[in-house]
């Protein structure tokens, strides 16, 4: 069987790289896709128990019995030549794209791929790493110590991904891991005819399209999360396939399709799995905008002004153990008296001290240069631990409001939440799902409750 090579793979032509006519199907039945929803009482005791005989398999036994078949065409991709090579890699892209994925042909697949890391990294994949790939492939999340090279396994399963042309996302921990892996590892994809691409936090919307219009596309998890999010708000209400479709063939730009920047969420590849599926699963992804409300930024800047008129220690007490700020009673009466012509919020006792408290908080227990910068007329918040700035994010409750009214700065207008997802949400809507980490193995039976994956010991090499 393995003496006839690639041979078998001439007998189709290759299809077309270039899905664009397929895209907005891809777009809209992603849109159109929910994650079945978690299984309860007796469905989740049976859920459990079969994810527990499950695990008893001896999947890791598997793996590298298959790895071995795979090594056994080593011999034969080695003695070709770059193009001969060039055109079996063509061959096997058009045999994979039409949908044959016979265990045989995943098996010289992945040799195939192996030998081009080899010829362009100088990287030669061993037996566990091979393994380690199969498995990912089969949908599962894989257990490789740290220096076994989950970088290099992964562009196995990611390869066959991009031959099936419906996208692919190998999800990293950061922007810099994201960009490096890319490139690093952006010869293999190229020699085997697939456009490799990379999303990163500073990219604008056309660079983000091009990125996810490639065939494999790296990026964290947090800006595929939130690119998915903007897609829903672009498609508004046209969230069904049918009406998405039907402005698509008329040629009708009020679709909303032209300004999605994904193609579907058909398979992600996830790095650190166990952080990014259990440790993060229920922390929300939120998307924000501006809600102007210029009554509230008024209340803010006359607050400052009211509590630059109370005096410390006997109108309110500051706790800097505890960072908060206390009125006395002499505080609040005095406060009383001198809003008794104003009008507004200002008439109710509960909030306008709560608008004190916060102008006061503001005033003396967040400081400039330490808790703080200001850049161009805005406030911008220092990370604590480590001293960086983060442009992002603003202090909740008003806080950040109030530092700007300090500060005698233009309030920016307070933030509506838009859309919001949880990562564990956000990851079941992939068609196919699979990932790698070096600490899984004690979160396996959450990762089978979760999302019905399992996990794959590697042994180290």
């Amino acid at each position: 069987m393995m003496s006839q090579g690639v041979d078998h793979l001439a007998a189709g032509a290759t299809l077309s790289a270039g899905a664009d006519g397929l895209g907005v199907w891809w777009r809209a039945l992603s849109r159109a896709h929910r994650p079945p929803p978690l299984p309860r009482g007796l469905d989740a005791a049976w859920h459990a128990a079969a994810g527990w005989l499950m695990l008893k398999r001896p999947l890791t036994r598997r793996y590298l019995k298959l790895a071995d078949r795979v090594l056994a065409w080593e011999g034969h991709f080695a003695a070709m030549g770059s193009d001969s090579l060039r055109d079996a890699a063509e061959q096997m892209r058009g045999l994979i794209r039409r949908g044959r994925d016979t265990l045989q042909d995943r098996c010289c697949a992945f040799a195939l791929v192996r030998e081009v890391a080899r010829r362009e990294l100088g990287l030669l994949a061993h037996r566990e790493q091979v393994a380690a790939a199969l498995a990912m492939d089969a949908g599962h999340v894989v257990e490789m110590a740290t220096g076994e090279g989950k970088t290099l396994a992964a562009t196995l399963p990611a390869t066959l991904a991009g031959w099936r042309g419906r996208g692919c996302h190998v999800m990293t921990v950061n922007d810099y891991l994201a960009r490096r892996d890319a490139q690093w590892m952006g010869g293999i994809y190229r020699f085997c005819g697939l456009r490799v691409g990379c999303v990163t936090q500073e990219m604008d919307v056309p660079q983000r399209r091009q990125a996810y219009a490639a065939d494999i596309t790296y990026c964290t998890h947090k800006e595929a999360a939130a690119d998915f999010l903007r897609d829903r708000l672009a498609l508004g209400g046209r969230q069904r396939l049918s009406s998405v479709l039907l402005r698509e063939l008329a040629g009708s730009d009020a679709g909303g399709a032209p300004q999605l920047v994904m193609r579907g969420l058909e398979q992600a590849i996830v790095d650190e799995a166990d952080s990014v599926l259990i440790d993060e699963a229920v922390t929300p992804l939120i998307l924000c905008g501006d809600a102007p409300n210029p009554e509230q930024a008024q209340a803010y800047q006359e607050a400052a002004q009211l509590a630059a008129e109370l005096e410390a220690g006997r109108d309110y007490r500051v706790d800097h153990r505890f960072r908060q700020v206390e009125l006395t009673r002499r505080g609040r009466h005095r406060l009383a008296r001198l809003c008794q012509a104003r009008s507004g919020v200002w008439a109710g006792a509960r909030r306008r001290e709560e608008l004190i408290q916060q102008a006061l908080t503001a005033r003396h227990l967040f400081l400039r240069d330490t808790h703080y910068v200001v850049q161009d007329g805005r406030v911008v918040i220092v990370d604590e631990s480590t001293g960086r700035l983060m442009p992002d994010r603003t202090w909740r409750d008003g806080l950040h409001a109030a530092i700007e009214a300090k500060e005698g700065l233009t309030i920016r207008p307070p933030k509506a939440t838009l859309a919001r997802i949880s990562f564990q949400r956000f990851s079941r809507l992939y068609r196919r799902l699979c990932g790698m980490t070096g600490t899984a193995w004690e979160s396996r039976q959450e990762l089978w409750r979760t999302y019905r994956l399992l996990c794959v010991r590697i042994p180290t090499h």
